[in-house]
């Protein structure tokens, strides 16, 4: 041991310094970061996939607006913490003022009958001294005039990256980029997919629309298209700062769409310069670097590698919530109250095509937050003993934390009302549809299926949906009891007596004699769904239904449900705002799929749903509002034109270094109000990312054994020549 001791003593230099080498080598070496980030107030995320509109009035993908909703910024927003989800101001002064005015431009009160208002008119002031954020388009030459516009073909040819443009500017948010944008959904040039319903609502637009397509006809397809030409009075600048829209009759849903991006500024200074020729074939678009005033920036746009968000420096004043919902204070996310926004100076997406190394990269600290994929779900969630979702133990000792919430989307089981058989409002075939309401245990189905990420349905409104109710007073009666303060489906022999009292006895028609056989619709296919199938089938025999599965491609199906030759479909809806029209216009009779294309896939039509509907969708939201809210929802339980099966659940990982996250399914601008804590992020990753470096170790002093004789030889021979 002494004689090994001696050899590593009298080992060369060069392996002496690898080895100390080594051993300072303590801190983790497989970061996918740079060395000089480290320290920084970075937020580290992923993407999947390019998002390929980056433009408000084309963009209608959720993972567009993961980069749309930080970068421009609608006049609405809607309340960080505050739960129904709350619109508030945004770039707006003050919330907007409507004014209602009758077919002859004569002003009504505000408790004006829906059917007097031939206009609402609402204005908007924004808040003076908003800036854009840093834009070529904005740049000016020594003597103000545009700097790149217009621009030769030779500078153009030079420029290879859009941050070769190396002259920016910036200039005041006015309320006629807000006019603008609203003009650009009628452009031919953008063919935005909230036309066609915006016509519909929006004074005049139909025409803009037609007037500008007539124009683009008249032009070559590079040349600029001014949009500001044609008369529309739908949207008008009154000042610098104020603008009005006006709507065709009472819509006051309107609110929430001056929430999305398809609403937010535009400035036409962007248009100029992006529509130049050559643009676009170096891929210089807004769909690829958006101009926006926003608290970030798209500083890099490398869909095949990362796209990073830059604080915006001309931020306008803006400050965390000072409340919040019950119980949130005592979660923390007050505990930056009245801070400045955003917090986090950069934010990192890297492109990440499977689950499986972001999960990996997520464990070792390189990613901030994750979901939970059915690879992952076993890893990171156990249920415990109230059968509640919650971290398994190597994910506390992590330090990592769960967010839940069940999104404001419903998934349902529908019955086509047309149908002989299972359709119609007669008491034989409700007591059908209610009895497989009860058969069909999508409890089970959540803890199979889903992993438990969902809530049993009780109605059409989800959870964060103003009308819907919590506890007792939301539970399906048809389908559940109320017991030890939890809902408890009803047993099988309740769904066997409805089923007699349909006329159908142990599943055979009373009167024939025949076993029921329902068919069951689905576009469905794959592995996953054979078992959903089978599952399915399995329930329906509970009652002895035979259940024969038609599945098809996506085309014939929706060709099916058109002409309504489905019996039993499965079915779901994402509220495109949180508004309960939103979802119970699905179940409004005119707007049934057969005849006329509606989104009513079940064909429903009960004449007190459809009056009661026509007079929910015009009301504010007040407590006669929500006692009309549940006469419908009452129907809708009793008629059982669906299953409401359930809504599902979102679940959310977070290192504890990550603040202020509450989960908000109706908002995209969440990144102003993360916090991070470096410092805690670089421990978590030295702990989790230790280098094993004994092996190296070792091997370095087996090689210095072996190498150490040659040496010691080859000095030998050298002194021998030396002395000679």
């Amino acid at each position: 041991m002494a004689g090994f001791a001696g050899k590593i003593a009298r080992m060369p230099r060069f392996l002496l310094l690898f080895l100390v080498f080594l051993a300072a080598c303590s801190g983790p070496v497989n970061s996918p970061y740079p060395v000089a980030d480290a320290g920084r107030s970075i937020l580290y995320s992923a993407f999947e996939e390019r998002p390929k509109h980056l433009d408000p009035a084309r963009s209608y993908s959720e993972n567009e607006y993961v980069f749309l909703g930080n970068i421009y910024e609608p006049p609405l927003q809607y309340h960080y913490l505050k739960r129904p989800y709350q619109l508030e101001p945004q770039t707006a002064a003050a919330m907007p003022t409507v004014r209602y005015l009758d077919a002859q431009g004569r002003a009504l009160p505000a408790d004006a009958a829906a059917e007097r208002i031939a206009v609402s008119e609402y204005e908007i002031r924004i808040r003076p001294g908003i800036r854009y954020q840093p834009h070529p388009a904005f740049a000016r030459d020594a003597v103000g005039r545009p700097r790149y516009v217009p621009i030769g073909a030779e500078e153009l040819k030079r420029i290879e990256r859009f941050q070769d443009f190396t002259a920016t500017g910036t200039r005041e948010l006015t309320a006629a980029d807000y006019v603008h944008q609203i003009r650009r959904l009628a452009s031919p040039r953008v063919q935005s997919p909230i036309l066609g319903l915006m016509a519909e609502h929006i004074v005049g637009l139909k025409e803009l629309a037609r007037a500008l397509g007539e124009a683009a006809k008249a032009r070559p397809r590079d040349a600029y298209l001014d949009i500001g030409k044609p008369d529309f009075p739908g949207a008008t600048a009154v000042d610098r700062y104020t603008y009005r829209v006006r709507i065709r009759g009472k819509y006051p849903q309107f609110l929430y769409w001056l929430a999305m991006p398809f609403f937010a500024p535009v400035p036409e200074e962007a248009e100029r310069f992006y529509q130049q020729p050559g643009m676009a074939e170096k891929n210089f678009t807004l769909d690829w670097q958006p101009v926006g005033s926003g608290a970030y920036y798209l500083a890099e746009n490398d869909p095949n590698r990362v796209m990073r968000l830059q604080k915006n420096p001309n931020y306008h004043d803006d400050f965390f919530p000072a409340e919040g919902d019950p119980g949130d204070a005592e979660a923390g996310l007050l505990a930056d109250a009245g801070r400045r926004l955003p917090m986090v100076e950069t934010v990192i997406y890297s492109l990440e095509k499977e689950d499986v190394p972001y999960w990996n990269k997520f464990l070792q600290g390189y990613y901030d937050a994750s979901g939970v994929s059915s690879d992952s779900f076993d890893q990171a969630i156990r249920m415990n003993a109230q059968g509640e979702p919650d971290l398994t133990p190597d994910m506390r000792q992590r330090g990592i934390q769960l967010s839940t919430a069940a999104r404001p989307s419903l998934n349902y089981m529908g019955f086509n009302m047309l149908d002989p058989v299972v359709g119609g409002l007669s008491e034989r075939a409700r007591k059908l549809r209610q009895a497989l309401s009860i058969a069909i245990d999508y409890d089970e189905f959540i803890s199979i299926f889903l992993n438990g990420r969902g809530l049993p349905g009780q109605g059409p409104l989800p959870p964060g949906i103003f009308g819907y109710r919590e506890g007792e007073a939301g539970v399906n009666p048809v389908v559940y009891r109320w017991r030890d303060s939890r809902p408890l489906r009803r047993p099988l022999d309740d769904a066997r007596r409805l089923l007699a009292e349909a006329g159908y006895p142990n599943g055979r028609d009373a009167a024939t004699g025949r076993p029921l056989t329902l068919y069951f619709d689905t576009p469905a296919s794959g592995p996953e769904a054979k078992s959903r199938m089978d599952w399915f089938r399995k329930q329906f025999a509970r009652l002895d239904i035979q259940l024969v599965i038609r599945a098809t491609d996506y085309n014939r199906f929706q060709d099916k449900m058109s002409k309504g030759s489905a019996q039993l479909f499965e079915w779901g809806w994402n509220a495109d705002y949180p508004d309960p029209e939103n979802f119970l216009f699905l179940l409004y009779g005119p707007n049934r799929k057969v005849g006329v294309g509606g989104e009513n896939a079940a064909n429903y039509q009960n004449p007190e749903f459809d009056r009661l509907f026509e007079r929910m969708k015009d009301m504010d939201n007040t407590p006669e509002r929500q006692a009309v809210i549940d006469r419908m929802v009452a129907l809708a339980r009793e008629d059982a034109p669906w299953i409401f099966a359930f809504h599902p659940k979102s679940f959310g990982l977070r290192h504890g270094w990550v603040k202020n996250a509450k989960p908000n399914l109706m908002t995209h601008n969440l990144l102003k109000y993360r916090r991070v804590d470096p410092a805690a992020r670089a421990a978590y990753q030295a702990k989790w990312n230790r280098p094993a470096l004994w092996p190296l170790l070792l091997a370095s002093v087996v090689l210095a054994a072996l190498v150490w004789p040659a040496v010691a030889g080859y000095r030998k021979r050298l002194r021998a020549t030396a002395e000679n």
